[in-house]
């Protein structure tokens, strides 16, 4: 049965069957205090108001039967997965840089089995959720995510986590490269900057990548396909 969700710049159908929702990168590095963002200086405070958000878009998709998807960004404690000394990532990432700038901080910035890589306690992973760890920006990038959502025909992806204009806008992008339909969840996300950074994501995802919507615009959506 197919509903159609309120959206900008248009309403978009779906199916919760063929749909998955995306959860980026909501782990204690970008989210608490204490982890890379605070090390990095970025503003934490919208967490406090995404954070729950992201509950209630969790649970609204699992009790409509939408596939959750947590992403989880980081690398192997000896930053093999980082890439090798002529990697961009290296160059650019912004952790990576921080780690050696500061030796004090060495291995414990998004480390996998570290607490800086673990999800938030207040979003924890269920059984029939999938996590996906990534070592790049985009969910896609050297990861089995096209290939877990393509094996369960799911082509409708309800994105959303941190940061809006970094790895969920790359995650978007190359969902739409790859011939899904991307809703940026736009207010379950937020923001690596100022706050304009966030307005050009959604611009830039309402114009040219997918589509926006709102936590209550999913809930609406799933509350009318299970009430039909």
């Amino acid at each position: 049965m197919t509903s159609k969700l309120t959206a900008r710049p248009e309403a978009i159908t779906f199916s919760a069957s063929t749909t998955a929702l995306i959860v980026v990168d909501m782990q204690n590095g970008y989210c608490s205090p204490g982890g890379y963002f605070d090390h990095l200086g970025v503003d934490l405070t919208p967490t406090q108001q995404v954070i729950p958000s992201i509950g209630k878009l969790v649970t609204t998709a699992r009790g409509a039967g939408i596939q959750v998807i947590w992403l989880q960004n980081g690398w192997d404690t000896d930053l093999k997965e980082a890439g090798g000394a002529h990697s961009v990532n290296q160059r650019k990432g912004n952790s990576l840089k921080l780690m050696r700038a500061k030796p004090e901080l060495a291995g414990k910035l998004l480390t996998k089995g570290g607490w800086d890589y673990d999800i938030v306690k207040e979003l924890a992973p269920e059984t029939q959720d999938i996590i996906v760890p990534k070592p790049r920006y985009s969910g896609f990038a050297g990861t089995a995510l096209d290939s877990i959502l393509r094996s369960r025909r799911l082509d409708t992806l309800l994105v959303c986590g941190v940061a809006s204009n970094v790895c969920v806008e790359s995650t978007i992008r190359d969902a739409f490269f790859l011939e899904y339909f991307p809703v940026l969840v736009r207010d379950a996300c937020y923001q690596a900057g100022p706050e304009f950074t966030q307005q050009a994501t959604v611009y830039n995802v309402e114009q040219f990548f997918g589509w926006s919507a709102t936590v209550d615009d999913v809930a609406s959506a799933c509350n009318s396909s299970l009430a039909a």
